[in-house]
């Protein structure tokens, strides 16, 4: 019985511990050759083309639409690093990659338009994912910096170009779903008024009931502000308080355009936000140094962790992006579906600590 979730932050944990030790069997056991990994990443970086694509189409046909950039946007900039990063090494061993490269940037240009038409927060985390991933493939293989005035005003400029054409397509289609000026006034009228709630209302532990929907005597705690997704618990049949229909506008007191450390904090308490920042810190520190790792075996002409590497380069990539927009920006970047694609980046990240020693 004490393996059944008691709650969200229980199932949430038990949900990361089993991701984690799947991903360390995957990792061991597949053949993860740079050959394979770069299949894969330019497969399903073509997949989220499309899928992104087809999500557009169908707001724009009939006003519906999935909104797969939340929980497949980090997961499209681990695809495009981590084909990026495995056309570097392709190059440096003589390879002739233009082909390739031209399919990823026809895949990048897809992506981004797709995908920053459907939500500003993806054009965001897609841009700052590209520009890190961008650092680190130039960092581990001891390239010139990347950091350089020009590729720096070009990000922004791309970035300013991105929200101006939002904003000029609500404008003709009369669609404010389009317009970034919507959604920064609307900043105003909810982060304000729900930071001031978080801030008076939390505690260690979770918060006081004055300020829960659910009517609860004494501390609330992990009431499902911060959940997977509400697909999972309920095909589970666990009885945990869920967030649907009328109510979502309850939940979005702390989900909408509220920083995630305050989102995690109100549910969890400040004691939850000490574990969000130890475990993105932590993951953040340890991929930099299995990075460090893998760079010097390559280095040395080691073959073997090729694959690997180019899959944490990814993978951290979209982490990073992922940690930032989510922490600090969009509380929804980094919950509900989008949180279950935030334990797999994490855990993708961590697994690759854990070596599985096979007997010849």
């Amino acid at each position: 019985m004490f393996l059944i979730a008691q709650n969200h932050l229980q199932l949430i944990l038990e949900v990361g511990i089993f991701l984690f030790i799947s991903l360390v069997f995957c990792l061991n056991l597949l053949p993860l050759s740079l050959s394979v990994v770069t299949f894969l990443s330019l497969f399903l970086a073509g997949g989220f083309t499309l899928i992104f694509g087809a999500d557009i189409l169908l707001l724009f046909i009939s006003s519906s639409q999935s909104e797969f950039t939340h929980p497949f946007g980090p997961l499209a900039v681990l695809a495009i690093v981590t084909a990026l990063a495995s056309l570097r090494v392709m190059q440096d061993s003589g390879v002739d990659v233009s082909s390739l490269r031209r399919l990823v940037i026809l895949f990048i240009l897809g992506i981004t338009i797709f995908g920053g038409l459907m939500h500003r927060s993806f054009l965001l985390l897609w841009i700052l994912g590209l520009f890190i991933g961008y650092f680190i493939i130039s960092k581990s293989f001891r390239r010139k910096s990347f950091l350089t005035l020009r590729r720096v005003l070009i990000f922004l400029g791309i970035g300013a170009a991105g929200f101006g054409l939002l904003e000029l397509v609500s404008a003709i289609t009369g669609m404010t779903i389009f317009s970034p000026l919507l959604r920064i006034a609307r900043i105003d009228q909810y982060s304000f008024s729900s930071i001031k709630m978080v801030l008076k209302h939390t505690l260690l532990i979770g918060h006081d009931s004055a300020s829960s929907f659910w009517g609860y005597d004494g501390v609330a705690f992990s009431e499902g502000y911060i959940t997977l997704p509400m697909q999972l618990v309920l095909m589970l049949g666990l009885p945990f308080p869920v967030f649907f229909g009328t109510l979502i506008n309850q939940k979005d007191t702390i989900d909408y355009m509220l920083p995630g450390i305050m989102g995690y904090t109100f549910d969890f308490g400040y004691l939850g936000l000490i574990g969000l920042l130890i475990f993105v810190i932590g993951t953040i520190y340890i991929g930099l140094r299995l990075l460090k790792i893998y760079r010097e075996e390559r280095e040395k002409n080691t073959k073997r962790y090729l694959g690997k590497e180019v899959l944490l380069i990814g993978s951290l990539s979209a982490f990073i992006a992922q940690s930032l927009i989510g922490c600090f920006i969009f509380n929804r970047t980094i919950n509900g579906m989008a949180l279950l694609t935030f334990l797999f980046l994490g855990c993708l990240i961590l697994a690759q600590t854990v070596t599985v020693k096979r007997r010849v």
